[in-house]
């Protein structure tokens, strides 16, 4: 049988607190899919919100560079979801389209460069390890 997201009206009253907070924090008018598909569990909805409002809050990275890391992690996971919604966070702050071309080549040459490594099977150089 199939998930369907829980909106907040039929949410038990420990998601509807995630989903306020999530609102509150992200200043938007509802969460998106994401939320509503993992409050089927709500200890895993509430430890992720928890968590990365912990690791996307602003520190030594930050919002954006966050955000663009996000993007790139999800590019090479194959995660369309976090692709898309990371990307629109990221460009909501301020990330351009080269920005975005940039980021891309990035995540493109390192999956290519990581497999040739883990292909040849290269060892680590003396100086870097």
């Amino acid at each position: 049988m199939p998930l369907f997201p829980i909106e907040h009206t039929d949410a038990a009253p420990e998601v509807r607190a995630v989903y306020d907070d999530i609102k509150a924090t992200r200043n938007v008018p509802d969460v998106n899919n994401f939320w509503k598909m993992i409050a089927h569990h709500p200890p895993t909805l509430a430890r992720t919100w928890e968590s990365l409002k912990e690791v996307m809050a602003p520190g030594a990275l930050d919002p954006l560079v966050k955000e663009m890391i996000f993007v790139a992690v999800s590019v090479t996971n194959n995660c369309q979801y976090c692709i898309r919604s990371h990307e629109a966070a990221a460009r909501r702050l301020g990330m351009s389209d080269a920005q975005f071309g940039e980021l891309m080549a990035v995540v493109g040459m390192a999956n290519e460069t990581n497999r040739l490594a883990v292909g040849y099977q290269v060892e680590l150089d003396d100086r870097l390890k």
